[in-house]
């Protein structure tokens, strides 16, 4: 009875947060993340995040594909490359509570950038430096849009072609996420994955969840958009610093 309360609720989270990512191109995979390492170990948590996120934000970025910027993403994944590289010989798994802060302190390190400093992810450079964060942070945190949305804090683009650019590009960190935790790399097993029917589910009610989210997207504005995100996401990143203070007085 506990077990398929556990199923149920990851299934709401599943739907509920791919709802909130589909509106704000982020904020979904933080929460969800947030609850399966409550419910999972690590290992397995990151690789069903892992898959939620890829179906999830694929299919984001194919209701938006229109506004996709090619050039960005061709540079993020130089970055991507490169640091799924480097994090392949240290082959680490953080624990839980390392995941939990990680969640909390990411949105209020993004936050704290100063606006002059933001960087631009158009420049090929800062593209390719993009990249790497999202892949590295994927890896420790096992999300990296809060950082992500960093370099699209002083961009000349719309709702949309930030909601689908980043979606591609979270795809691709989820995606090195699924490699290096689900047997490639950290324990070269399939003991992570997850139950298949619950897999199956799971991918139903995050498509259904972003099919309804981008229908807010299309309604809200861009002001709403963008003051809406930062107000959320810093929220929800107070709420994991003091689960993680818990953990500790534990």
């Amino acid at each position: 009875m506990e077990i398929d309360l556990i199923l149920f609720l990851i299934l709401i989270a599943t739907f509920g947060t791919a709802f909130l990512s589909s509106i704000f191109g982020m904020l979904g995979g933080l929460i969800l993340m947030g609850i399966l390492i409550s419910f999972l170990s690590v290992g397995p948590a990151m690789v069903l995040h892992g898959l939620i996120q890829a179906t999830s934000n694929g299919y984001r970025a194919w209701l938006n594909r229109a506004d996709i910027q090619w050039k960005i993403i061709l540079t993020m994944l130089i970055g991507s490359f490169i640091s799924l590289v480097i994090l392949f010989f240290i082959a680490f798994q953080p624990s839980q509570i390392l995941v939990i802060f990680a969640l909390g302190l990411l949105p209020y390190i993004a936050w704290l950038v100063p606006k002059e400093l933001s960087l631009d992810v158009t420049k090929p450079a800062i593209g390719v430096l993009a990249g790497g964060v999202v892949v590295g942070t994927n890896l420790v945190a096992g999300v990296g849009g809060p950082l992500l949305d960093v370099f699209f804090q002083r961009v000349e683009m719309t709702r949309h072609q930030v909601v689908a650019t980043k979606a591609i590009a979270q795809t691709i960190g989820h995606i090195s996420k699924i490699i290096f935790f689900g047997g490639l790399v950290v324990s070269f097993s399939f003991e992570n994955w997850p139950n298949p029917v619950l897999l199956i589910f799971a991918i139903i009610f995050s498509v259904i969840g972003t099919t309804l989210g981008k229908k807010v997207l299309d309604i809200i504005d861009d002001e709403i958009f963008f003051r809406w995100t930062q107000i959320i996401v810093l929220s929800v990143g107070t709420v994991f610093i003091i689960r993680g203070l818990f953990l500790l007085s534990q």
